[in-house]
Formats: structure tokens, C-alpha cells, sequence
């Protein structure tokens, strides 16, 4: 069968999954069908690695997966990470030193460890949504940083989805300049290393398996996607995707609840009159 496009890199939460959780059965033999005929198919995803695997195990993915927004590549099979761009103990202690300062809920990510600041509702409902468990440390967590010299992946802020926008733009003006900020939830908002983002880690997987830009489709549904909806041959978002973001694609699919991933591997990937 032919492809029209070879490569496919999707988003995992609000794209891929489910509002209820889990992966279709449609969106699963679309995406078996998609690497039957040749495509290669890669979850970029905020989530840390431990948390992403089993999903692409589910899938039958056995090439490469992004965590962390694209902090951190990793080979589903051999579980070698071919790209780590963490962030440097001493700017983590900073970062975490001003976000704790205003008392909000901080994760750290350091490989397949998750450091948590508070044991409270936001703790629950991501380790439950993430299926990962948490290190409990104190409120202070910089300290927990400085003393384990820990480099993390990714630093975010879990909060009410009142208080998302103020968060993001205070952690913007502190540290937009040498960091990459953004916020992919209504509840998240994620600091990384600058150029550590979803529009690198399409590159990066499109150079590794020799695919050109111009035969590989992105799909997302909020502004941490932007930069591989920008980079990609063709950007796609999913109707409940960020009106700004839908803005920026170049084609809008079905909802994550009506298997947009799969509408997409059929009409593009296959170029099935849909």
C-alpha cells in the first residue's frame, strides 16, 4: 500500500489518548495498519519516559519515542537515549528556588524519577493519570536538587486552570530569555532547556530515519505542539485542540474522542478518499 507520508509524530495527551483515558481500538489498528505498510510512527509527548513506554508497547511501536517535550529520546527496544539535553543542577535549584517561593505545586523529572513538593490533590490525580509514583521530598524541593545534584528533564508547575496564565507569564518573564517555557494543559506549565522542544525532536527523528520534513505529519492539540506543527510537512490539530493552535495547522481533525489520529493516518497517510 502507499504512503503519502512516511513519517507520523503524535501527541499523546488530548491527541492520541482518550478524554477518558486509554487508546482506541480504532486509533490502534490504524496505527498497526500505518507501520504494516511502512510508516514510521513516534509519541512526542510531555510525559516522562517510564510513563510513555507502556503506551507505545500497547501500539507495537518499537522504534524511537520523545519524553519530557522532547528533552529526551529514547529506542523502545534497546532503551538507549540517543538525545539528553537535561537542565543544569544549578539553574534547576534556581528555577525550582523561585517557583517554590510562591508556593506552588513543583514537579522535577530526573530520567525515570519524578520529585514532588507536595502530597496533595495534584499529586494524586497526575500520578494517577501518569500511572508513575512520585518521590515525596520537602516544599523546599530545591534544596532536594542541590543535595542529590539532580539535572532534570523537565521542571513544571501543577495548578488550578484559573491560575495556568499567571503562572506561565511570571515564569516566562523570569526565565523565557535562557529557557523553554510553555504549558501543555489547562493545569501544567513546563520549563525546559531552551531548543529541548516537540519541533527538535521531530527533526531530530526524521534525520534518524532519513525521512525529509516535507513527508512528515505532526499532530497536536496545545502550544507545546506548535513547534512540530511548525516544522512538520503538513501540522495537524484536533478539534479539541487550542483555537491558537489550530490557527497554526494546516488542517484541523476529529476530536481525540471521535479517533482523529486515525482519520488522520487514513485521509493523509494512506490518502483514503475520507
Amino acid at each position: 500500500m502507499r504512503l503519502f507520508y512516511r513519517l507520523i509524530v503524535s501527541d499523546f495527551d488530548g491527541t492520541l489518548r482518550r478524554s477518558e483515558g486509554g487508546v482506541s481500538e480504532n486509533n490502534l489498528q490504524a496505527v498497526a495498519d500505518y507501520v504494516k505498510a511502512g510508516g514510521i510512527f513516534v509519541l512526542c509527548t510531555g510525559r516522562m519516559a517510564a510513563s510513555i513506554l507502556p503506551y507505545a508497547r500497547q501500539l507495537g511501536l518499537k522504534g524511537l519515542i520523545a519524553a519530557c517535550q522532547g528533552a529526551q529520546i529514547i529506542d523502545t527496544q534497546s532503551g538507549e537515549i540517543l538525545f539528553d539535553r537535561p537542565i543544569g543542577c544549578a539553574d534547576a535549584e534556581e528555577i525550582c528556588a523561585f517557583l517554590q517561593a510562591e508556593h506552588w505545586h513543583i514537579h522535577v523529572y530526573d530520567g525515570n524519577d519524578l520529585y514532588i513538593n507536595k502530597d496533595d490533590l495534584f499529586r494524586a490525580v497526575y500520578e494517577k493519570t501518569c500511572a508513575v509514583r512520585g518521590i515525596l521530598t520537602p516544599e523546599r524541593i530545591s534544596d532536594t536538587v542541590r543535595e542529590k545534584k539532580i539535572s532534570p528533564q523537565k521542571i513544571a508547575v501543577m495548578c488550578d486552570a484559573s491560575e495556568r496564565d499567571y503562572i506561565l507569564r511570571q515564569t516566562e518573564e523570569k526565565f523565557g530569555k535562557r529557557f523553554y517555557v510553555t504549558t501543555s494543559a489547562d493545569n501544567l506549565v513546563e520549563i525546559m532547556r531552551r531548543g529541548c522542544d516537540k519541533g527538535g525532536a521531530l527533526r531530530f527523528v526524521a534525520e534518524h530515519y532519513g525521512i525529509p520534513l516535507s513527508q512528515t505529519i505532526a499532530i497536536g492539540d496545545n502550544f507545546n505542539d506548535l513547534p512540530m506543527i511548525d516544522a512538520a510537512g503538513l501540522g495537524v490539530v484536533v478539534e479539541n485542540g487550542e483555537e491558537g493552535v489550530k490557527k497554526a495547522a494546516g488542517f484541523v481533525t476529529r476530536s481525540c474522542d471521535e479517533d482523529g489520529v486515525a482519520y488522520v493516518i487514513r485521509k493523509f497517510g494512506f490518502g483514503e478518499n475520507i
